[in-house]
């Protein structure tokens, strides 16, 4: 049995049935997703689909295109630029899907693979205990009646700091941006939401958020995606990026978490896109 972390799919359902194809993936395996299951890729519903009809073999953390999918749902926003999410918003299933969704969770923590997956990362200021009760905070009013209400205040960039006296919507508001949006960040955790270059471009007065001492030590090595420019560097300090941009024609990978084995394949069919636009 083996464990398969696969970076951001987006829609990517053929290259995601390759690259399965690829590692020998069995029904003795498991997958775990960095989330960002769903937009830009034109297969977002089959992705879905395919993920939640594994069961309990496949996991993801919930990214941020996840959430503004939740968001359309839930009548909280408008889809302005009629998206690829579309064919999601009319399926037949789509209420079993959308309620299948935001009962994902926002960290995967495995003591014994030694490993923690969300979707942006853990901010530096938090513990790991400290970060699976933002992320359990958050996932209660997902998972509840207030989740319509939720979505409704979601969107912003202020709070752009944690403090432990934020409460109501401004408190999950600054939780669900570190878990689905962080990049570059300060030490004392004020986020910046404007840079989404590689690390050598941080704004003035902001680091990488892996690349800043922790105040307590991560026991567990990180995983996480959201950032595709990183493009799936394993080098980092306790962590390794999955997303390698496979929505931008570049690759989708997998990490087999046992033996840290990567696979990938490639996207030609978006990379002949990007080419003709």
């Amino acid at each position: 049995m083996a464990t398969y972390a696969i970076g951001d799919v987006q829609g990517c359902y053929d290259e995601l049935l390759r690259l399965l194809d690829q590692v020998g993936f069995s029904d003795s395996d498991r997958l775990w997703f960095a989330g960002d299951l769903v937009n830009r890729g034109h297969q977002s519903l089959q992705v879905l689909r395919f993920v939640k009809q594994l069961g309990t073999q496949a996991e993801s953390v919930l990214g941020n295109h996840d959430l503004h999918l939740l968001a359309l749902h839930f009548g909280a926003t408008r889809d302005k630029r009629n998206t690829t999410l579309q064919p999601i918003l009319h399926a037949p299933d789509r209420d079993e899907l959308m309620n299948w969704l935001r009962q994902r969770p926002m960290l995967i923590d495995d003591e014994a693979l030694g490993y923690v997956l969300t979707h942006a990362g853990i901010p530096p200021i938090w513990s790991l205990d400290k970060a699976k009760k933002r992320a359990q905070e958050l996932e209660q009013v997902l998972r509840g009646r207030q989740a319509a209400e939720f979505f409704r205040h979601m969107y912003g960039n202020k709070p752009d700091q944690w403090h432990k006296n934020l409460e109501g919507w401004a408190r999950l508001r600054v939780i669900t941006n570190y878990f689905t949006r962080m990049r570059f960040i300060t030490a004392t955790g004020r986020l910046e939401f404007a840079g989404n270059g590689g690390p050598e471009e941080a704004p003035e007065g902001f680091k990488p958020w892996y690349a800043i001492k922790r105040s307590t030590p991560m026991p567990r090595t990180q995983l996480f995606g959201h950032w595709a420019a990183l493009m799936g560097q394993a080098d980092l300090p306790g962590c390794i990026a999955l997303d390698t941009g496979c929505v931008w024609g570049n690759r989708l990978t997998a990490l087999r978490l046992e033996d840290q084995t990567l696979f990938d394949c490639g996207c030609e069919a978006y990379r002949q896109e990007l080419t003709e636009v």
